[in-house]
């Protein structure tokens, strides 16, 4: 048997260090509802990638194979890592329409590993997407659980568990990733006229699995409708955050966020019913505020700086903070900038444009782990050949530090560079100042509308209240 994610070897750990070291953070919600024993297939969607894989497995305290397309393993390298992982290849229409007979072998290869107890992971939209929006789910998980437990008229006691990954910029080094796992459901509760006819149960055990999915996620129908909930978020958020009624127990940030985005997302579908007339004002408002900013050349955050009091306090805390840690973060970004050209490269070569975002993280951390692998021995042995073995132990310690140094260094000036920029430019045009800032501030004033008028309608559900 093949090692996998969940098993304590060099493949688990590895993978731990790269998903650490491309997420800022990972956020990990209710993991304790993957049962510890017994026959658990894990179902998920699907927006990254085999970075899914990776960070569900992490998360999961036992061994998961994940089933896969086969195109993965076209390549020996990945192969043989997929295989340490415990991947499951499956061959999909669109890989090889006439080799679709094989697909039986993985139906079998995941009944072995079920049937002895483990942990198969499956995602049931069949591919990864750049987008937000959940995709169709296909049925295979739900023939594959209902096929088997009816082998074993419905005693093999199989738990189906949901999971939702929600990524804040997966294309981003750094960035956040919430996994969200949800309530195990039995198998064994939809085998109901399953030997009679199997359709319709695998209908409904098929869209129970999607309820769940979407339960899980930031499940937003339109691109028009993720603008608008982004736009909440960018002018709301720390408000919501601080006034909200939904959030009643304590939970990761990510996690807070994404319940209150979903209530925002639902305060808009109310909204567009009931009062689309009001809903279209908004978004005609929230157009001009945005129009204004893109002429500018200006962010909102930036703009939300000099709304607020004490900014030239912080920006002058700022400036010395940045100039205090200039040295180490030059150091590091110098040191990082042939690494970092060779992964941005490699992330172009073997990522298509179409599918860049939803690959960008798993390219990124592959490449990584090979030129890093290459570059910090190459600058080692360099520092050894021409200072000794201290020093260039010493500088060993210091690379991935300050390598980490200059990314947030040059993220912080940016983000000062910027507030400098849009002072400067509102300082010597009052008029756009003056509009931007009433604009916002019109737009926060509007959504504290929504959110009490939202309020006021579904009491007395407070609960869910935004």
């Amino acid at each position: 048997m093949p090692a996998r994610l969940g098993q304590p070897t060099p493949v688990r750990w590895l993978i731990r260090l790269l998903l650490a070291s491309y997420f800022r953070g990972i956020d990990r919600f209710n993991p304790d509802r993957v049962p510890r024993a017994g026959p658990v297939l894990v179902v998920a969607n699907h927006p990254g990638s085999l970075t899914d894989a990776f960070l569900i497995g992490a998360a999961v305290g036992r061994p998961v194979n994940f089933v896969a397309t086969v195109s993965l393993f076209r390549s020996r390298p990945v192969a043989w890592v997929l295989g340490r992982c415990g991947v499951i290849p499956i061959n999909r229409k669109q890989d090889d329409a006439t080799k679709m007979a094989s697909v039986a072998a993985t139906f079998d290869r995941c009944f072995a590993v079920l049937e002895a107890g483990g942990a198969v992971g499956i995602f049931p939209e069949g591919v990864s997407y750049d987008d937000a929006q959940l995709k169709e789910i296909k049925s295979g998980a739900a023939r594959l659980a209902l096929a088997l437990e009816a082998r074993h008229g419905g005693a093999l006691a199989l738990r189906i568990v949901p999971v939702g990954l929600t990524y804040s910029a997966k294309e981003r080094f750094r960035s956040r990733v919430l996994v969200n796992f949800g309530e195990p459901i039995r198998a064994a509760d939809f085998l109901g006229g399953y030997d009679a006819n199997p359709r319709p149960a695998v209908r409904a055990l098929s869209a129970e699995i999607e309820q769940r999915i979407r339960a899980l996620i930031l499940d937003i129908p339109t691109l028009e409708h993720e603008r608008i909930v982004a736009a909440v978020k960018r002018l709301y958020l720390e408000r919501l955050r601080a006034a909200n009624l939904i959030v009643t127990q304590p939970m990761p940030e990510d996690a807070e966020t994404l319940v209150l985005l979903q209530a925002v997302a639902r305060a808009l579908r109310h909204f567009e019913t009931n009062e689309p007339v009001r809903l279209a004002a908004f978004v005609r408002e929230l157009d001009r505020y945005e129009g204004w900013l893109g002429r500018l050349g200006l962010s909102d955050r930036a703009v939300g700086s000099l709304a607020r009091r004490g900014g030239r306090a912080k920006r002058a805390g700022a400036a010395a903070v940045l100039l205090l840690a200039a040295p180490v973060a030059t150091f590091g970004w110098l040191h990082h900038l042939l690494p970092s050209w060779l992964v941005g490269r490699a992330v172009e070569r073997f990522t298509p444009a179409d599918k860049r975002k939803s690959q960008t993280a798993t390219a990124a951390m592959l490449a990584g782990l090979i030129v890093l692998g290459i570059v910090y021995p190459a600058y080692v042995a360099l520092a050894y050949v021409w200072l000794g073995a201290w020093p260039a132990l010493a500088y060993a310690m210091a690379l991935p530090l300050s390598g980490l140094a200059g990314h947030y260094f040059l993220g912080a000036l940016r983000s000062y560079g910027g507030r400098l920029r849009t002072a400067g430019v509102l300082l010597q045009g009052p008029i756009a100042r003056r509009t931007l800032l009433t604009l916002r501030a019109r737009l926060i004033a509007t959504i504290e509308e929504f959110r009490a008028d939202y309020a006021r309608v579904l009491v007395p559900g407070l609960d869910d209240v935004i």
